[in-house]
């Protein structure tokens, strides 16, 4: 007789593909949108790496790239402005066996929720922030975001915007994310294997994607553009365990679309749910006092 387990070993799960990820809901994106490019991307590296959907939380604020968790099989959910990460956070602290993605915009990640991202990154739970940057608010028809240039003009910026924008890549390497990468969707595979990176990074992982707005975007950002202007780190030789030279680089944010690993932190700290699980054992011991 074959026991349970023989058999598993004998018949294993057959792996799975971009196709196993993809929910039956049909995106509603602009044709041409960039998140387009994303979503695939995002496929393709959850099949890398395995976990079935029902081992996946994914979530969203809002936005147009916010609408990703429905496009998946994963469990989603679509909560407020700018609140994606700390309702993310309370999902890994309650089920830490979860794989929990987030996702938003750069207005959803660096205008009101940005008070959440440095103090997301300073405790270190093992979740993956995916920012879809286009630097403009595509969903409320184009008014300015934190990212975009000074001197853009728009609905609310008739004359030009006079702030100057928001380098998310800068932002979190300087409150000590542990991985830190920027891909497009005009390179497909290398935004797949990035986002895989980021996944499998044991603590906090952010990803900014250049994600062009076709209908409110500025066209040097459109993905035929993209393919010209990208310049990949590893073809420049760039150590990513190197954070000062990660910090350099990302001070070229609107000037140059570096593409790849800027940091990984090569000694990453312990994740915010093992420091509650450590905790928790201390105060179950006999004569525990929590000190």
């Amino acid at each position: 007789m074959i026991s349970p387990s023989e058999d598993a070993a004998a018949c294993p799960a057959p792996a799975l593909t971009a196709k196993d990820f993809r929910s039956d809901l049909k995106p509603i994106w602009c044709p041409g949108c960039g998140d387009y490019g994303v979503v695939t991307a995002l496929y393709r590296a959850l099949a890398a790496i395995g976990r079935p959907a029902h081992e996946i939380a994914f979530v969203s604020g809002i936005g147009c790239s916010s609408r990703i968790p429905g496009y998946t099989t994963a469990y989603g959910f679509n909560s407020v402005h700018g609140r994606a990460l700390p309702i993310a956070q309370g999902i890994k602290m309650a089920n830490p066996e979860l794989l929990v993605l987030v996702a938003g915009g750069d207005g959803d990640g660096f205008s009101i929720g940005g008070g959440h991202v440095p103090h997301a990154i300073r405790r270190n739970p093992d979740l993956t922030y995916l920012v879809m940057d286009n630097q403009i608010y595509g969903l409320t028809k184009g008014q300015v975001s934190p990212t975009s240039a000074r001197g853009t003009q728009s609905p609310t910026s008739v004359y030009g915007s006079m702030e100057e924008p928001v380098n998310p890549l800068l932002y979190v390497l300087a409150y000590g994310a542990g991985f830190v990468a920027q891909g497009v969707p005009a390179d497909m595979d290398g935004l797949t294997k990035i986002i895989e990176e980021a996944i499998r990074y044991p603590g906090f992982s952010f990803v900014n994607i250049q994600s062009p707005c076709i209908s409110f975007g500025s066209p040097d950002n459109q993905i035929k553009n993209q393919k010209a202007k990208l310049r990949k780190l590893s073809d420049l030789g760039h150590d990513p365990t190197n954070r000062l030279r990660a910090m350099e680089l990302a001070q070229d944010y609107g000037r140059e679309l570096y593409t790849g690993v800027f940091y990984r932190n090569p000694n990453p700290p312990p994740t915010y749910e093992r420091r509650i699980a450590e905790l928790q054992g201390r105060l179950a011991a006999p004569g525990a006092t929590g000190a």
